[in-house]
């Protein structure tokens, strides 16, 4: 094993922040920037998001290194929760031992003996310490919105407590990027500071960074087995079709995209090497409704909607089958999340149901005139759906949604942006609908929270990145989702839990339209020991946390 390690410690979690599925916008070579196929020892690795903004700040999401996954390469975690498999024991990385205590409000760490920062800096518990204290004091890095209360540290070990169970939140803490504090408390603006030459115990460090490709570089100095890639280039390609095309020909190795028709656009230029494998937890993919604005704030038109939108076709036409297609009017993914339905939805599905729809806005004082569908106050119903161009995926999806909702009178117009802008309008509330996915997590908790919870919530204007971006206000949801969290017996998760189902049902906040693989398609020609349905020791997407420990699983294939 490449950690060293004394104790592992079993940890029952929920991943956070399923990743980004769709590809993204314009601006990237179309078949790979320069990158040399073959290269002994290098993998080249793409995602579709176009030019890229010098930014290797490992909080951010926007940042160039989120965007294509960079990030993970250099800044490690203090343990490393495969995806996957969220409720598996962790395994050890920063962190030799790790244990919670007293319902969840306390976590002792021991930090690890060895790794070294990329400057040649020695590391220590002190960076964990101050890594912490960097979150609490600035609320824009704090992005899953964890409520540290204490943080102290005695020798090796560190330790932290909360005022409230983080029974929901562990992988999130266990899997914070630790930064070294000789550098970072001289900024003086962490929030948006770009970090354009960072400093990690990965190993890897930055190289070279152009708007369309960046190069890391294997460090000998790495405090675990060394990594066989001695070089990743990571290109942002032009959009999927782009970055599809560089995969069907060799010129990226590993990407996360959507692929219409994949098994003839891709699998079979080489059938031998060319591989995909999309695992799916219990994120989705939906409509987000922005409950802020009106009129969209009206759980009778959300309901409406929710009766017309065809998720067959968008499993069909929009993501190739490709996604695992919902049924359940609760949202939950099946069959993973069977186990998880209320007694009152199972067997439920969703069906398009068009007269349910038409009766649900007359009743709420809507009328529908000349194939025009008017609130109750006389105005008529519009709506514009945003996402971000070149998200074929997503972009046909709305296309779908657009023809759906004309049977019952809104006009919708579809919108692209670009994915920084749109990133930003989501976060500050300036949208009226768009796609986009969910957490994702060992329990549909994860889903709902990021949909539901009013802890997250920001009036409109101001970034909510953590979640909620609909701004969704329901008392009944928040106080459902704080018993699951600090529940201390499963009957009272579960009673909580179907509560939020309850609410998802009755009042809609988000349409689920697709369960959220996090997968990716990866070539075996130059590289083995990928992850699979047979090992699935990590998800294969090269954005998730986990993509360091794809990294250092790979071998020469000859």
């Amino acid at each position: 094993m490449r950690v060293r390690t004394r104790t592992r410690t079993a940890i029952a979690v929920a991943l956070a922040a399923t990743a980004l599925l769709a590809g993204c916008t314009a601006g990237a070579p179309g078949a790979g920037g320069g990158q040399a196929k073959g290269d002994k020892g290098v993998l080249t690795v793409g995602m579709p998001n176009g030019p890229q903004t010098d930014n290797s700040n490992p909080f951010l999401g926007t940042s160039a290194g989120a965007s294509l996954g960079y990030r993970h390469m250099i800044y490690e975690p203090l343990v490393m929760v495969n995806g996957v498999r969220p409720a598996d024991k962790g395994t050890p990385w920063l962190a030799s031992e790790w244990k919670w205590s007293d319902n969840y409000r306390k976590l002792t760490l021991t930090v690890q003996d060895g790794p070294t920062w990329s400057d040649g800096k020695e590391f220590s518990a002190g960076d964990v310490e101050f890594t912490f204290r960097l979150l609490k004091e600035n609320e824009a890095l704090n992005t899953n919105a964890i409520p540290y209360d204490g943080i102290s540290r005695k020798d090796d070990t560190v330790e932290l407590t909360f005022p409230e169970s983080q029974f929901v939140n562990q992988s999130k803490i266990l899997t914070t990027f630790v930064v070294p504090e000789h550098i970072w408390s001289k900024v003086k603006n962490p929030e948006t500071w770009p970090n354009k030459k960072p400093v990690g115990t990965g190993p890897y460090t930055l190289r070279t960074f152009t708007p369309q490709t960046i190069t890391l570089a294997a460090r000998d100095t790495y405090w675990q087995e060394k990594p066989k890639v001695r070089e990743l280039r990571y290109t942002s390609y032009n959009d999927n079709n782009a970055q599809t095309t560089a995969l069907a020909n060799g010129t990226c190795e590993w990407s996360f995209v959507f692929t219409p028709d994949y098994e003839k656009i891709y699998v079979s230029k080489d059938p031998e090497h060319h591989k995909l494998w999309f695992p799916s937890g219990l994120g989705v993919h939906g409509l987000w409704f922005n409950t802020a604005k009106k009129p969209f704030d009206d759980p009778a038109l959300r309901r409406a909607i929710n009766h017309v939108v065809d998720r067959e076709a968008i499993h069909v036409r929009a993501q190739a089958t490709l996604y695992p297609e919902i049924e359940s009017v609760t949202g939950i993914p099946l069959p993973a999340g069977e186990p998880f339905i209320a007694p009152e939805y199972k067997g439920e599905k969703q069906e398009v149901d068009v007269e349910a729809a038409k009766k649900e806005l007359k009743k709420a004082g809507y009328t529908l005139s000349g194939g025009v569908l008017k609130d109750p106050s006389g105005k008529p119903v519009t709506m514009t759906l945003t996402d971000p161009a070149g998200w074929s995926d997503y972009l046909t999806g709305l296309s779908i949604i657009k023809d759906n909702v004309k049977q019952i009178g809104i006009e919708a117009k579809v919108r692209t942006q670009t994915v920084d802008a749109w990133t930003t309008a989501m976060n500050e509330g300036d949208f009226d609908a768009s796609l986009h996915w969910t957490n994702s997590g060992a329990t549909p908790y994860d889903m709902y929270q990021h949909v539901m919870d009013g802890e997250l919530y920001q009036p409109l204007g101001k970034a909510a990145p953590g979640g909620n971006f609909g701004r969704f206000r329901n008392e009944a949801a928040t106080k459902a989702l704080k018993e699951y969290a600090n529940a201390s017996d499963e009957s009272t998760r579960t009673e909580a839990l179907n509560e939020l189902q309850r609410i998802m049902v009755e009042e809609v906040p988000l349409i689920a339209t697709a369960a959220a693989p996090i997968g990716a398609e990866y070539s075996t020609r130059n590289w083995v020991g990928w992850p699979s349905e047979s090992d699935p020791y990590a998800p294969p997407q090269p954005t998730q946390p986990n993509s360091l420990d794809v990294v250092l699983h790979l071998r020469p294939a000859s």
